[in-house]
């Protein structure tokens, strides 16, 4: 989200005092007798970040009336969960750097973020228990299983420039997308509503994931590094092919089609701004905004089945400006 966008803020601060809640929770559950353990989890905690997934939740919550000191603990859980797939994102695309500082892996090297992703994994799974509901752990298991699944889908479409779009959905529908479907779901579980209710948060949070994902595809090559806090071209310098790549391949010539798959399967980016321009002129980056759009849109219409509050238009306020995110 953009640092200047008020309704998102608003939005936000309906939740300050959860967010801090759920923040003292994150803080006693990371302590470990293991100093490097505390060491780089706080590292990564303390970078920030957008804390879309738990915020998602806690302000789900408020949309269904649930006051409940679990919301906390599950956000906590969720934050968790993200924080992990952070941790082995990196060490696997040799990132060095998020949210416009080193990472973990870059910090601390490989063995030590795969290994603190899977005490963050561990603890997770410790404190979902803690909610006493099945459904919960199921929902919170499932897509932990879903969202390792999306990045094995991911590594293996690496380098690949023959990737369809529904292919390139089917991973960030997974890999992303998911969490935030989850995030929703347990909001409606701690609150005890209706199944439609239940798969109405469920559709707007993994409609609402996608489009996030689709805009930060979108940002590699539309936004400003300062902003963003990466690099712009990683996911070029990683063999990603998404969807901006995937729409400038269908329409542009075939010399521009050449250059593009050359550079998705070697991992090349010294022809960037050659790439860069080829998917501004095809209109790749306004069909791929088109695109995050839809998903917007359809985000929105799953909160019809919630009853009108101020919990509810914050959550029409995140997926409207969703659009006009710049990092």
């Amino acid at each position: 989200m953009t640092a200047n966008s008020s309704s998102t803020t608003a939005a936000l601060a309906l939740i300050a005092g959860d967010m801090q809640a759920m923040d003292a929770v994150i803080a006693r559950r990371l302590s470990s007798d293991v100093p490097l353990v505390s060491q780089v989890s706080q590292y990564i905690i303390a970078a920030g970040g957008k804390r879309l997934r738990p915020a998602l939740l806690l302000l789900m919550c408020g949309a269904l009336d649930y006051r409940g000191d679990q919301r906390f603990n599950l956000a906590a859980v969720v934050e968790f969960i993200h924080t992990a797939t952070l941790l082995h994102d990196d060490v696997v695309d040799e990132s060095t750097l998020r949210r416009g500082r080193a990472t973990a892996n870059a910090s601390f090297g490989n063995p030590a973020s795969v290994l603190v992703g899977d005490f963050l994994y561990s603890r997770a799974f410790q404190m979902m228990v803690d909610a006493g509901d099945m459904r919960i752990m199921q929902t919170l298991a499932e897509a932990t299983n879903v969202i390792a699944e999306g990045e094995v889908l991911q590594l293996m479409n690496m380098h690949d420039a023959s990737l369809s779009e529904d292919g390139y959905l089917r991973v960030i529908r997974s890999k992303t997308a998911k969490l935030f479907e989850a995030s929703a779901r347990l909001a409606a579980l701690l609150a005890g509503a209706p199944a439609a209710v239940e798969q109405a948060c469920a559709d707007y949070g993994q409609a609402l994931g996608t489009a996030f994902q689709v805009i930060d595809d979108l940002l590699d090559y539309d936004g400003d590094a300062a902003e963003m806090g990466k690099n712009l071209g990683d996911d070029l310098r990683e063999g990603k092919a998404t969807l901006p790549l995937i729409i400038a391949m269908q329409r542009g010539t075939g010399a521009e089609q050449g250059m593009i798959r050359h550079a998705i399967e070697t991992g090349g980016t010294e022809r960037l701004a050659e790439i860069v321009a080829i998917v501004r002129h095809t209109g790749a980056l306004q069909a791929t905004r088109d695109a995050a759009a839809l998903e917007a849109q359809r985000a929105i219409q799953a909160l019809a089945q919630l009853g009108r509050s101020t919990y509810s238009k914050a959550l029409l306020e995140l997926a409207s400006q969703l659009l006009q995110r710049r990092s």
